[in-house]
């Protein structure tokens, strides 16, 4: 498969309208870069401002979306994830409708079926958010 990936419901469990991930733009061994267009009609737009737990969702399905590629390039199910911790969660600015933004992942530790990591949002260059993540994953 070919990066970026423009079609991402098949590798991701959520569907709209609760999808806030756009596309694939890269992933290797520890990182994944995705973007998406904030719509003005987003469950988490609220007067033209995208929230803060936007943004939380955004990296944690910016990982889903960095395990359905996996599992789907090994002809594996997609797993369901569930955000099990959020630490060190930090907004320094919320994007608008009509703005893309850029997220990246970098795993900094994989046990079993749990997962810690990194992510930060940008919105031209600019760093709106970043936190450290722990998720679950389930075949359930």
């Amino acid at each position: 498969m070919m990066l970026p990936v423009e079609n991402i419901i098949p590798l991701i469990p959520q569907k709209p309208p609760f999808v806030m991930v756009g596309k694939l733009l890269y992933t290797d061994e520890i990182s994944t870069r995705s973007s998406f267009i904030i719509e003005a009609d987003n469950v988490f737009v609220k007067d033209g401002i995208f929230q803060e737990a936007g943004l939380m969702e955004n990296i944690a399905q910016t990982a889903a979306l960095r395990a359905g590629y996996v599992a789907q390039s090994e002809n594996k199910p997609v797993a369901v994830g569930y955000i099990g911790a959020v630490s060190h969660f930090e907004i320094f600015n919320l994007p608008k409708t009509g703005d893309e933004i850029e997220t990246g992942i970098w795993v900094e530790n994989q046990i079993f079926d749990i997962t810690v990591l990194s992510g930060r949002v940008w919105h031209n260059g600019n760093l709106l958010a970043q936190c450290e993540m722990k998720l679950f994953t389930s075949n359930k």
